[in-house]
């Protein structure tokens, strides 16, 4: 039988599992937060589908759709997913792959541990996710409250507690990369006070991000004693303190609503400006107003435990510091305002979702002003208007932001326009579905619907207004398909992008679209808060200055054709990322050996990245 010889590949193919290779070995900015941007939106479908499935459940009294203990799994992991696996995700990829280009840097200042915080992230939240398929997904809400989050039966509430430790130590090494590049990295003349507003608003968030995350750390860790060491922290019938975990929670997620929306408020104030040809109103105001919101963020974390019997003076000085908040960012919605009024505007999608941010946002922050107040708040806690008031924060705010500056810097990510047809079809499903889903539900909170509940009964006037809210999210989940279907096109077929499709101002649009390796061919110089439009309208001047070995950072391999240092591939990343989930599944499994084993790996790939260290 004749044998059919198999063609060797020719000089410079490329087989199928080189490019996988390349992506997994990658720590190139650029990539990663591709990667943490794709990985985010397949979580954030899967986080979409639980809320779904919830809906539906709750669209009709009585439904037996799901049993009250799915119904708690569910709700728990959508809040978790959501907040932990979608929202932040989406921002640390925009800002992976933007603040080098913005700053006029090659890459982060350390490539190898801003691959290791994505690959961390992910293993975090496959961790997360399997609790579903391992006996039982957590059940006690995103939130936790104890005493019920430590007594909870089964391994759902350890898997959250390990998981989340693993996402923590993937946030924590992002931010404190992203701050040590934004101080390190700006390329010559570019000071604080001519730094993209988008940058800021980063920046600010790796500040509250490496100071609100030890909170919870603390938490879950005392949480995981009580579980299975039988210690009393948290558990009143052995003389714990339920109230000391909300305290600790809480310390950190009130600063996690602004690790959420810092980025946000930074996206409109890049996408506003461009689409007004206009430039921002009060960029000093706007910069220094995150700045306080970060300082404040960290004062008002017990207005959300108005009604456990704080006291009237506790309350009160909480109660103080939330509507001194509103301060700081009323001014970003003027500023923002007064951009757009007398511009000369461009109705693409980016300044529809740029727009319709506004107007959901600011929906969000007067409910937010309202339940600052502990009256309203002790009539409305626990019910759906908080539901409300939060969705219109996080998805009004943060969504609306985040899909604003994807249509925004597509075209630099991937060199092809996103669709401007599909584009305002997806904003206005998402803008109809988005006030029909969480709108009706401030009034069902304030007739007394209670959240967290899987059925209720007829008669209570909750019918027809959870209906329409059930109807509003299958509208946003029509629009999310729009938006998928809208990726799966351009890619292959959307229209080619120049390097500055939208006459953009910063640096990234100085750049060819995609970004080469190195992202410039020489260091920008900034003259003024608009290098490029200096470039385009100014007068000719010099824009690059001599590369220098701390623009570049280190490295031991050349980008070819430009003698260019770049960091090498390593596969050290995703090896560590791997140890510590081996292990995380031995902790919460009590395996001795599985511990031995994933610690082993830990210190191997330890040993491997200090090798790499040694030789840049």
């Amino acid at each position: 039988m004749a044998v059919t010889a198999i063609p060797a590949p020719r000089v410079g193919e490329r087989r199928w599992w080189h490019a996988w290779w390349d992506w997994i070995t990658t720590v190139d900015h650029k990539k990663i937060g591709i990667l943490y941007i794709l990985t985010a939106v397949v979580f954030f479908t899967v986080g979409g589908i639980d809320a779904l499935l919830m809906r539906i459940q709750l669209g009709t009294p009585e439904n037996t759709l799901l049993s009250p203990q799915l119904y708690n799994e569910l709700f728990t992991m959508h809040g978790t997913t959501m907040v932990f696996l979608a929202l932040m995700p989406f921002n640390v990829g925009l800002a992976n792959y933007l603040i080098p280009l913005m700053l006029g840097a090659n890459d982060m200042a350390f490539p190898r541990l801003n691959a290791l915080s994505y690959w961390t992230f992910l293993f975090g939240g496959l961790f997360l996710s399997s609790s579903f398929l391992l006996g039982g997904a957590p059940d006690a809400g995103w939130f936790a409250y104890a005493p019920l989050s430590t007594t909870s039966a089964g391994d759902g509430m350890d898997f959250w507690v390990l998981g989340l430790q693993l996402l923590g130590v993937g946030s924590v090494l992002g931010a404190l990369n992203i701050i040590i590049t934004v101080f390190n990295l700006r390329a010559p003349g570019m000071k604080f006070n001519r730094m993209p507003l988008f940058v800021w608003g980063q920046l600010v968030t790796s500040f509250l991000i490496v100071f609100a995350f030890p909170s919870i750390t603390v938490g879950t860790v005392l949480m995981y004693f009580d579980r299975n060491f039988d210690t009393a922290f948290f558990q009143p019938s052995k003389g714990g303190d339920p109230l000391l975990w909300q305290h600790l929670f809480w310390f950190f997620g009130h600063p996690e609503v602004y690790i959420l929306i810092l980025p946000s408020f930074g996206i409109i104030s890049e996408v506003l400006p461009v689409f007004s040809r206009k430039p921002i109103f009060g960029y000093a105001f706007i910069a220094y107003s995150s700045v306080a919101i970060g300082f404040l963020g960290f004062t008002v974390w017990a207005h959300h435990m108005f009604a456990v019997g704080m006291g009237p003076l506790a309350n009160a000085a909480f109660s103080a510091t939330s509507m001194l908040i509103a301060v700081p960012t009323g001014v970003k919605i003027f500023n923002w305002i007064a951009t757009l009024w007398g511009g000369s505007l461009n109705y693409r999608a980016p300044l529809l979702f740029g727009v319709g941010f506004l107007f959901l946002f600011i929906i969000g922050g007067i409910s937010g002003v309202m339940l600052g107040s502990p009256p309203v708040d002790l009539q409305v806690t626990d019910t759906y208007f908080v539901v409300a008031h939060i969705h219109y924060v996080f998805f009004g705010g943060t969504m609306f932001a985040f899909f604003a500056g994807m249509y925004y810097w597509w075209p630099k990510m991937f060199g092809r326009l996103l669709s401007e047809r599909l584009g305002k079809m997806h904003f206005w499903l998402m803008f109809v579905g988005m006030n029909l889903a969480f709108f009706p539900q401030h009034y069902l909170g304030l007739i007394g619907m209670p959240r967290r509940i899987y059925t209720y009964p007829r008669g209570l006037g909750f019918d027809f207004w959870n209906l329409i809210s059930t109807l509003g999210a299958l509208t946003i989940a029509l629009g999310m398909v729009v938006f998928l279907v809208n990726i799966a096109l351009a890619r292959r077929n959307g229209e080619i992008a120049n390097p500055d499709p939208w006459d953009g101002h910063t640096l990234e649009w100085a750049t060819t679209s995609p970004p080469p390796p190195h992202n410039f061919d020489a260091i920008p110089v900034v003259r003024s808060r608009r290098p490029v439009w200096d470039l385009k309208y100014g007068e000719a001047q010099q824009m690059t200055a001599p590369r220098d070995a701390k623009a570049a950072g280190s490295a031991d391999v050349h980008d070819a054709g430009h003698g260019i240092h770049l960091p090498p591939p390593s596969f050290y990343p995703i090896t560590l990322a791997f140890g510590l989930t081996v292990a995380s599944y031995a902790l919460l499994y009590s395996s001795i050996i599985g511990i031995f084993i994933g610690i082993s790996i830990v210190f191997t790939a330890i040993a491997g990245l200090a090798s790499q260290a040694a030789k840049d």
